[in-house]
């Protein structure tokens, strides 16, 4: 993933336009579980989002999951590739410090 590593991430809304502020995904238990969108960004040419469900609220945890369009509509898609999580990951990390380190 060379020449994202050292990007800064651009914040987006596609999800929240297109959902609102939370999304709805099925388990693999066919249940479905209410996200948060915490946030969505853009590094590099790829889009992704930080979702948090109620249990991870307390932990501070998020699921990172990779956007794509289908049909003109934002999906999201599991981030198979470890290096790509880790990046991801990071860019995230700078966003919520980026909005930390303001007065």
């Amino acid at each position: 993933m060379s020449g994202t590593e050292h990007e800064a991430p651009k914040k987006l809304n596609s999800l929240r336009t297109a959902f609102g502020n939370e999304i709805e995904l099925e388990t693999d238990d066919g249940s479905v579980e209410v996200y948060d969108i915490k946030a969505e960004f853009q590094l590099g040419d790829r889009i992704y989002a930080a979702l948090q469900s109620d249990p991870m609220r307390g932990e501070e945890d998020v699921e990172l999951f990779r956007v794509i369009q289908v049909g003109g509509e934002p999906q999201l898609e599991n981030i198979e590739d470890d290096e790509e999580w880790e990046a991801a990951s990071e860019a995230y990390d700078d966003l919520l410090f980026a909005t930390d380190e303001r007065p």
